[in-house]
């Protein structure tokens, strides 16, 4: 009976042992969680170590535009010279002569639609500051004719003074248009080894004059009957002579057989050739 007693006392001691430990576990546990915020739980960090944290990279700084940047050609067979640049200006009427200045104020004067365009190079011709003229005031240039300015301003004072009365006194209407054969162009007088005017951008061939009352004038030498067409070419042939240096029509030659040159080659002199 005792020894049964001492078993019991034993059992009961250690359980009382175990509730205490158990109290005491559960207490730590409780003052644990009590201390800890709800920051610090999820601020726990990862059980793999990451090491420390890396160093921001700089970034470079933003480029400073300064008006239109250099495109870099995507193509590497193309070189950057095939782009053009912004910076290198095109050639300003300010760099002009001013004689060429002058002459163009001249051409807005008397109302001459022209475009100054790139200055043309080729072998021993060429112009330096060619012009190509669609209109004269209200006549047109067909096609539009690539001149020296002179040349350009001598051919619209020759319009506006003598072309146009001309046509007014002979057919009553003014005239729509000149249609031209030749403007510019690199080659030598025909049959000779002399450099012609065309070559140089001062000189003009005329085919025809068409009029605003639709007749078209070709300046080939007319019939016998042709008495209007006849005074009015007559007219332009010797109205010429008092602006161009050369006038060469129809019954010069045969290569001046079916137009008007023109041109204001510079002899010495003042000698002028009107045939």
């Amino acid at each position: 009976m005792a020894r049964r007693l001492g078993a019991v006392l034993v059992a009961a001691q250690r359980n009382k042992c175990a509730r205490i430990a158990f109290a005491g576990l559960a207490a730590g546990a409780i003052a644990t969680i009590s201390a800890c915020t709800t920051g610090d739980v999820f601020a726990l960090q990862p059980a793999v170590d990451v090491g420390s944290q890396t160093a921001a990279v700089p970034q470079p700084d933003a480029p400073q535009y300064a008006g239109m940047q250099r495109l870099v050609p995507s193509n590497p067979y193309m070189t950057q010279a095939a782009y053009p640049r912004m910076d290198e200006p095109m050639s300003p009427l300010e760099q002009m002569p001013a004689s060429e200045i002058d002459c163009r104020n001249e051409l807005k004067r008397m109302g001459v639609v022209y475009q100054d365009i790139q200055p043309i190079h080729e072998g021993q011709c060429g112009i330096d500051y060619p012009v190509k003229v669609t209109a004269i005031g209200s006549v047109a240039m067909k096609p539009a004719a690539t001149l020296t300015c002179n040349m350009a301003a001598t051919f619209a004072a020759w319009t506006k003074n003598e072309l146009q009365p001309a046509a007014r006194w002979r057919y009553f209407s003014g005239v729509k248009a000149v249609h031209q054969g030749s403007s510019y162009s690199c080659r030598n007088i025909a049959g000779e080894g002399v450099l012609s005017e065309h070559g140089k951008g001062n000189a003009l061939d005329v085919m025809s004059i068409e009029l605003n009352n639709g007749d078209d004038i070709d300046v080939r030498k007319p019939g016998l009957f042709a008495f209007r067409t006849r005074g009015f070419l007559n007219n332009v042939r010797a109205d010429g002579c008092e602006y161009f240096t050369t006038v060469l029509g129809p019954g010069y030659n045969y290569d001046h057989r079916n137009h008007f040159h023109f041109d204001i080659k510079n002899r010495k002199s003042g000698y002028r050739a009107c045939r």
